[in-house]
């Protein structure tokens, strides 16, 4: 019963969080659209109003005029419209879902037993967790340093991007080293969507509350105000795509098993960063494909560093592979606590991703799968079972 309350309420956190995303990174989407779509106002009393910038469009029926002032309007309404808690709720919600299933059981979804240094391997649950906590909270205070010392005020963005792209190739890195292949991609998009919550509470937000306030005052707002809150919305939607990808990627073992995972971690990164610059200047009417071009080069580059290998099994050299018992046999005494319609691990009330190895029919279909993620070592997880690598040579060189 606690494991299916557990799946329960982790269903309905995952719900939560991905409407909270969906509307989060929609209306981020949009707003980057709009201010890169504003054409200098038709109307003289709209220039003489300080609109800077305006945008017809048709949706739903309906037709809307935005408006863009650069210096204050000539009066705020009470009913002002802010863009914050979908942030917060989004990342509340991650957060909540990561304690529940990575945190509660650190040593098996956290703790790397196959990294190269020796105290990753050997650290103990808390230390994961303390130590998984620390990554999000360096990656956000590096981050936000790199920002305050490069580019306070927003006259060296381009040597800021090129630092935080460093930054998140170290954060894939030490990611992949410090943690199982799953975590380390969850947590390498968790520091990047820290930073945008993080941007959204510390920087954009406040500063917005200071214009509002100087505006209503009769006083002129600090234009740094203004510029650090689009500097840091511009960051937040660059980090949009990596983000969404690398979210969904403990769905897809073949990535974050591989042992140059971080590689392909970053080409995926910046490729998904690619793509969304041709979108902020299409919007800003220059079309320039070479920016797609290049993120589908890296995308097809990861493809071919991800790709299993084409050689023989090792161990088999050309003999017979294990027969049916054989296979049967590891299966059951390695899988079948969580592979089963029901589990004894008690960390499961169902079969993860509805996998089951209760019949022959059942494994001989999940075959390939089987394959791949017991030779890239990533199942079990966290080795629990204690399959040696003989174990594993066997099931490389299973034909049938």
């Amino acid at each position: 019963m606690q494991a299916y309350l557990i799946d329960f309420v982790n269903l309905l956190l995952r719900w939560v969080h991905v409407i909270a995303a969906i509307a989060w990174i929609g209306e981020s989407i949009y707003f980057v659209m709009l201010d890169n779509s504003l054409r200098t106002p038709k109307a003289e009393e709209d220039r003489q109003k300080g609109v800077f910038g305006e945008m017809w469009s048709v949706h739903g029926g309906g037709f809307y005029h935005n408006q863009k002032y650069a210096t204050a309007p000539a009066k705020l309404p009470n009913d002002l419209h802010w863009s914050f808690w979908k942030a917060y709720t989004t990342w509340l919600s991650g957060f909540a879902l990561f304690v529940i299933l990575y945190m509660v059981n650190p040593g098996f979804y956290l703790v790397n037993p196959n990294s190269p240094w020796e105290w990753a391997a050997n650290m103990t649950g808390w230390q994961a967790n303390v130590l998984a906590l620390a990554f999000l909270l360096g990656g956000w205070v590096v981050y936000n340093e790199l920002c305050k010392r490069i580019s306070p005020n927003m006259d060296r963005d381009g040597l800021l991007s090129v630092a935080v792209a460093v930054m998140m190739v170290v954060v894939a890195y030490l990611s992949t080293q410090m943690f199982t292949g799953r975590a380390a991609f969850l947590l390498t998009g968790a520091v990047m969507a820290t930073a945008m919550s993080a941007n959204v509470f510390f920087w954009i937000i406040p500063g917005q509350r200071r214009m509002v306030k100087a505006m209503k005052a009769g006083d002129a707002p600090n234009p740094l105000d203004g510029k650090r809150g689009k500097q840091r919305s511009v960051h937040n939607t660059y980090f949009t795509l990596p983000v969404v990808l690398l979210m969904v990627s403990n769905h897809y073992s073949f990535i974050y098993s591989h042992e140059l995972a971080w590689v392909v971690m970053v080409l995926l990164i910046f490729a998904g960063a690619l793509i969304r610059q041709f979108f902020v200047l299409m919007h800003a009417g220059k079309t320039q494909p070479a920016y797609p071009a290049v993120g589908v080069g890296l995308i097809l580059l990861a493809f071919w560093v991800a790709a299993p290998s084409s050689s023989s099994p090792s161990g088999n050299d050309g003999a017979q592979g294990p027969d049916q018992a054989q296979i049967t046999g590891l299966i059951e005494q390695h899988c079948v606590q969580c592979h089963a319609r029901n589990p004894e691990h008690a960390g499961f009330s169902a079969p993860p991703a509805g996998i089951a190895f209760d019949s022959w029919d059942e494994i001989l279909g999940q075959k390939a799968q089987i394959q791949q993620v017991v030779t890239s070592r990533y199942m079990p997880l966290g080795n629990m079972t204690n399959m040696s690598d003989e174990e594993r040579d066997m099931i490389a060189a299973w034909e049938e």
